[in-house]
């Protein structure tokens, strides 16, 4: 008879708040909920359930490269774009969902002896799209030995 092993499985709902546009580091809750998930060697899926905010994995350390990406691609994807048909949310509705859609929804980090194997500059980001603050689920599943 086959020894039959089963990964471990953690998956929770984080519930996060954007305060506004821009990128919002969000690394050290995925690392808590891998800490909690007791896996030591696997993956981490981190997944954005919305249409105009995104997930990227991005410098933590020197905040001008982040303020670098969002000018660039703001240039790329300007509001008031009169060839955009879907505005019935605002002006900055269409060009969320474009830059939502250019970047991802979702981010998979390998996990070694508990920890996340993210690059000594890189982490986690929440990219808010939208002008207004909003509530943003994300969704962590841990999955390894």
């Amino acid at each position: 008879m086959a020894l039959v092993e089963r990964m471990a499985v953690h998956q929770v709902t984080l519930t996060l708040r954007a305060p506004g546009p821009g990128l919002h580091e969000i690394t050290k809750v995925v690392a808590a909920e891998v800490k909690r998930s007791g896996v030591r060697q696997g993956i981490v899926n981190v997944f954005c359930r919305h249409t105009s905010c995104s997930l990227v994995i991005m410098e933590n350390a020197d905040p001008s490269a982040r303020r670098d990406l969002e000018a660039w691609l703001d240039r790329l994807v300007p509001e008031g774009d009169p060839l955009f048909e879907h505005t019935l949310e605002g002006p900055d509705d269409m060009p969320s969902h474009v830059k939502m859609a250019l970047t991802r929804t979702s981010e998979t980090i390998p996990i070694a002896d508990g920890h996340m194997m993210l690059g000594t500059w890189q982490g986690v980001f929440l990219w808010e799209h939208r002008h207004a603050p909003h509530t943003r689920e994300v969704i962590v599943t841990v999955t390894g030995d």
